[in-house]
């Protein structure tokens, strides 16, 4: 479980797998799921201080300090939007089926092409499974790079400039193009392992003012989906 893909004395940066916990649950005692960040702090022994989280359901790449120092300092930079994560999703092609008729929902026609950029604005708000629309929600962006198919599925670059809950998963969903296997959103294909087919597979640190006086590179990347 622990896929360790950089690691010096103020950072662990971890391959975290689908079907794993980030942190642990507000249940923790109750829930048997297993999780990356207690068993990191199992292994090395001393206590580390997650800077960011994948939902359960999604692989990638998350960041833990070893410091409270790192921590302060890293979670800054997440705060101020200095630091650029970019998932890889694959989703079905457009359809708003899943759609119920009485969420409002303008159903736009997209036909990407190869290249094209789109930049998706809402106000989001997080229930207590998933995310919806709302004008009390908070604004959120998201930047999304059409990249062609693979197989029978559509290829998407995404940045969460906003870094909210559910935020790609969401976004993707409300413009017709649900997540492959992402039931919550309305995908109708199932996959195995308690997993999506989202991945965070690339960080840049290049404008994180400090960061490669904490020894991190300019930008981290693993293989995506």
């Amino acid at each position: 479980m622990i896929q360790i893909v950089f690691e010096n004395t103020h950072f662990i940066i971890c391959d975290k797998p689908a079907g794993v916990l980030s942190t642990p649950s507000r249940f923790e005692e109750d829930d048997a799921r297993l999780c990356l960040g207690t068993a990191l702090q199992k292994e090395k022994g001393f206590q580390i201080f997650p800077v960011n989280r994948l939902d359960f359901e999604v692989s990638g790449l998350v960041v833990y300090a070893k410091t409270a120092e790192a921590h302060r300092k890293a979670n800054a930079w997440f705060e101020h939007k200095t630091v650029k994560k970019t998932y890889r999703a694959l989703t079905t092609g457009q359809s708003y089926a899943h759609i119920p008729a009485n969420v409002p929902n303008e159903k736009l026609k997209l036909t990407p092409e190869v290249g094209n950029t789109f930049e998706w604005h809402c106000r989001l708000l997080r229930g207590k499974r998933r995310a919806y629309e709302s004008p009390q929600g908070k604004e959120c962006l998201t930047v999304a790079v059409f990249w062609g198919m693979q197989g029978d599925y559509q290829v998407w670059d995404l940045n969460p400039v906003t870094g909210r809950s559910h935020q790609l998963r969401f976004d993707l969903s409300r413009h017709g193009f649900p997540i492959v296997g992402d039931k919550l959103y309305g995908s109708t294909v199932e996959l195995a392992d308690n997993r999506i087919a989202l991945r965070s597979y690339r960080i840049d640190f290049a404008n994180a003012n400090g960061a490669s006086a904490l020894g991190l590179p300019e930008f981290l990347e693993i293989s995506s989906l």
